[in-house]
């Protein structure tokens, strides 16, 4: 195991009855908010009006920054940097799953540099100070939350790219299970998909030595098996949302890999889909992930996948190990067909071959020539499990 500091510092307010601490959470801070969300989910559901109540009854002014995309647009933080400087505010709330909460990331850094944001994501421009960040989750799924990156995308350069800064892990993260049960079985599904694939990112690598990392790891994917079919059929199950809203935070805040070379490979080529064809996220990662596993599958990498089929999966362990590792494979691939209803072809989601070589080059170019994960892809095994996925 490699040598690593782990710190994530950001205060969980988890439970039912959170709320109530909102406005001293803020007053540590700032007084003068930026509320930031994505479309009318809050509102409908009422927690827009319950956080409004809140700020002014503690006189804390506040300005809106609305709309913001699911996969969040570099314009949005163009105008929400605009709002602050106009409006002299000191604290973000991002209220909403995870491209609200990216997108408040940049925007907090970007507020404090002379150029456009986009500078930020490009590796032009660095963040070294933000605005201070406090979130309300509202989908389970990305763990932005409890970490320190964000993805934005930029239609005019067809990009989807990561960033990411010290300055920019939220300071408090309120998490009521209850505010996700209004999340539709489509995006439960892919939050589940998502969440997963963090966690499969971090497991699925070679010769670390990190065993504890992993089994958290399997237990973290266990607990998505268990719960997402739970969640889908009972939206108000309690006790599977909260798991599933905690496993969201623990996948991606460093904790799985900290000791461990992890170099992501399924996020970089699923990118590429969401930026040419602004499809949902964690659809993309399910659709791919099955396809990349089968093209690695070999010497080096069989029992790392069949140590996952036998640990997750319950597979009974047998002499042919290629055997066990496609089984494990297999079921992951009918886990998210048959149990979270995620279509598992690119076709299924508007898809066709027209732009593979184009999104496989990307791919790789974005990664600096190939995308070093647990193997070596370079942009001509991208566009084989591009074609696989068809």
């Amino acid at each position: 195991m490699k040598d690593f500091i782990f710190d994530v510092s950001t205060r969980i307010l988890f439970g039912r009855d959170q709320m109530k601490n909102l406005a001293s959470e803020i007053k540590k801070y700032g007084s003068r908010v930026l509320l930031s969300y994505g479309g009318g989910s809050i509102k409908r559901s009422g927690l827009y009006d319950e956080i409004i109540k809140i700020l002014e009854e503690n006189n804390i002014f506040y300005k809106e920054l609305s709309g913001i995309e699911p996969n969040p647009r570099v314009e949005s933080a163009r105008e929400g940097v605009k709002i602050i400087r106009e409006n002299d505010l000191d604290f973000i709330l991002a209220v909403g799953g995870g491209s609200v909460i990216d997108l408040s990331k940049l925007v907090a850094g970007a507020v404090y540099l002379d150029c456009d944001p986009w500078d930020i994501v490009i590796k032009k421009a660095k963040i070294e100070r933000a605005l201070p960040i406090g979130t309300i989750l509202t989908l389970s799924a990305t763990g932005s939350e409890m970490d320190r990156g964000g993805v934005i995308t930029n239609p005019e350069t067809t990009q989807k790219l990561g960033f990411g800064s010290e300055y920019t892990l939220p300071k408090f993260s309120i998490l009521n299970p209850e505010l996700t049960y209004t999340v539709n079985a489509k995006h439960t599904a892919a939050g589940i998909a998502d969440i997963m694939s963090h966690t499969m990112e971090n497991y699925f690598t070679l010769g670390d030595g990190a065993y504890m990392q992993n089994r958290l790891a399997e237990g973290i994917l266990k607990t998505c098996i268990h719960y997402g079919p739970i969640a889908m059929k009972e939206p108000e199950n309690y006790e599977a949302r909260a798991n599933i809203m905690w496993a969201s935070s623990w996948a991606i805040n460093g904790l799985l890999s900290t000791g461990k070379a992890t170099g992501w490979s399924v996020h970089a080529m699923e990118h590429e889909l969401s930026a040419f064809y602004d499809i949902t996220h964690g659809i993309g990662l399910a659709i791919l992930t099955p396809r990349f596993l089968n093209h690695i599958l070999n010497d080096d990498t069989v029992d790392m996948i069949r140590d996952f089929g036998i640990n997750v999966f319950g597979i009974k362990a047998s002499e042919d190990k290629f055997n066990d590792a496609k089984k494990a494979i297999a079921q992951l691939h009918i886990f998210f067909e048959d149990d979270m209803n995620i279509p598992m072809t690119l076709g299924e989601v508007g898809i066709d071959d027209k732009k593979l070589e184009a999104m496989a080059e990307a791919a790789a170019r974005h990664a600096g020539g190939s995308i070093r994960g647990v193997v070596e892809l370079k942009k001509e095994d991208v566009l084989e499990i591009y074609k696989a996925s068809l």
